[in-house]
């Protein structure tokens, strides 16, 4: 399969690294040449557009910004379904609104195009280790021809549902995130009010039923990290899933507020 990759940001970049060190032919284009350096001396092509790296992939997986973004990759003049052939497929693994991934999958279709989503989660580091997370939506044969190169960087990869249902997902992951940190905090401050050194419950708790994610983050002492590099994208995606809950007349229940009082506490309320 020949792979196209746009979007070398700081999570798509490593990405892209593993496809290329795996063998597959890859093409890459970006906006800013400085993402392409450290390509330089490996083995990848690039495109001087969306549609000639299209023309040269049966995959193109998209890692850039947000909803404009991928429209604007995609169906621009010089985009990517401009170049692209009948059969191949479209990996979104930005973090964007499931409606915009079900909309384009319609537009691709048109010309035998299929658009899968599949966020991510867990970084550069988790990349680097070749266990990202993917949460997949859409065809089960589309997703199935696409394993061998997420398999490059991603274990596991979900197969959730129709597309959109990765981006869904994706959402609520991050909801209950924010929620955890916030319960954490409150009961490791609870704790303190009642007598009990913060250390050391965070310890027991760590080795307890309660442990999380979250605890682990708020015990190393990166809340304050989250908010200023994080908040911003934890606040796009609490508000994205309350208005899906919303025009789905769905409960979203206490990790709603949980989830709002940590945003408050690091800086990005709703």
């Amino acid at each position: 399969m020949r792979v196209g990759f746009i979007g070398l940001g700081s999570q798509g970049a490593p990405m892209a690294q593993r496809i290329v060190a795996a063998g597959y032919r890859t093409t890459l284009w970006a906006r800013r040449p400085a993402t392409l350096e450290p390509f330089a001396e490996t083995a990848a092509e690039v495109a001087r557009t969306p549609r000639l790296l299209a023309q040269a992939s049966d995959l193109v997986c998209l890692c850039v910004g947000n909803d404009a973004d991928i429209r604007d990759v995609l169906t621009g003049e010089d985009g990517v379904l401009a170049g692209l052939a009948s059969g191949a497929i479209v990996a979104v693994h930005s973090t964007i609104h499931p409606d915009t991934c079900r909309e384009l999958a319609e537009v691709a279709a048109t010309q035998g195009v299929t658009v899968i989503d599949a966020a991510v989660s867990g970084g550069a580091p988790a990349v680097a280790q070749g266990r990202l997370l993917v949460m997949a939506g859409g065809p089960a044969e589309a997703i199935d021809r696409c394993r061998p190169v997420f398999d490059t960087y991603a274990d596991p990869v979900v197969h959730l549902g129709e597309v959109g249902a990765g981006q869904v997902t994706k959402l609520l992951n991050n909801l209950l995130f924010t929620a955890n940190l916030a319960t954490a905090a409150s009961t490791l401050g609870l704790g303190r009010d009642l007598g009990v050194d913060q250390a050391r419950l965070g310890e027991v708790i760590a080795h307890g039923s309660a442990n999380s994610f979250a605890l682990g983050r708020i015990l190393a002492g990166t809340l304050a990290r989250i908010g200023d590099h994080a908040g911003h994208t934890l606040r796009k995606d609490v508000q994205l899933l309350a208005e899906l809950a919303t025009g789905a007349d769905a409960d979203v229940g206490v990790a709603l507020t949980a989830a709002d009082a940590m945003l408050g506490q690091i800086g990005h309320p709703r």
